[in-house]
């Protein structure tokens, strides 16, 4: 079993719609028992809090479901017990390799990176674009399912 740990900063936009978008796609694959989903953030500004209602809606509108879900903050053990650490941008990439620290700092990577695609995906507290930010999540865990799924690595 891949142990997948999605990262942004909040944990109530992008890591915990992409935890959600991966967990459905690797459902419908067949592929659920393969993997076991995480998200966190690398901040402790949204602690507690559940899927921002406007990305929440987004899910929804696209067909997925969204069950509960409690913001908070990645750790040194969630580094260490992850297979994949999975960043929405750039910045989540460098907290990240803190807080996973010298050992585990392979694991990081860019979600969209798994894409061929080196960028970030965008913030949707500041872009208001919750739909470009799930196509970009969908692209990544997409990317991310079928790389797995063949055994291969990044």
């Amino acid at each position: 079993m891949k142990r997948l740990l999605f990262i942004c900063h909040g944990n109530i936009c992008r890591s915990a719609a992409a935890k959600v978008v991966f967990e459905e796609m690797a459902r419908r694959a067949g592929a659920s028992e393969w993997f076991d989903a995480d998200s966190a953030a690398t901040s402790t500004e949204e602690l507690g809090n559940d899927i921002y209602p406007p990305m929440k809606r987004a899910l929804i509108d696209r067909g997925y479901a969204c069950g509960p879900h409690r913001a908070r903050q990645a750790t040194r053990t969630d580094c260490e017990r992850a297979d994949h650490i999975l960043c929405a941008d750039f910045a989540n990439v460098r907290n990240m390799r803190r807080i996973a620290g010298e050992k585990n700092s392979g694991k990081v990577s860019l979600l969209l990176s798994w894409a061929g695609r080196n960028d970030e995906v965008a913030d949707p507290w500041y872009t208001r674009d919750f739909e470009a930010a799930l196509d970009d999540i969908e692209e990544g865990c997409s990317a991310l399912l079928k790389t797995l799924m063949n055994g291969d690595q990044q």
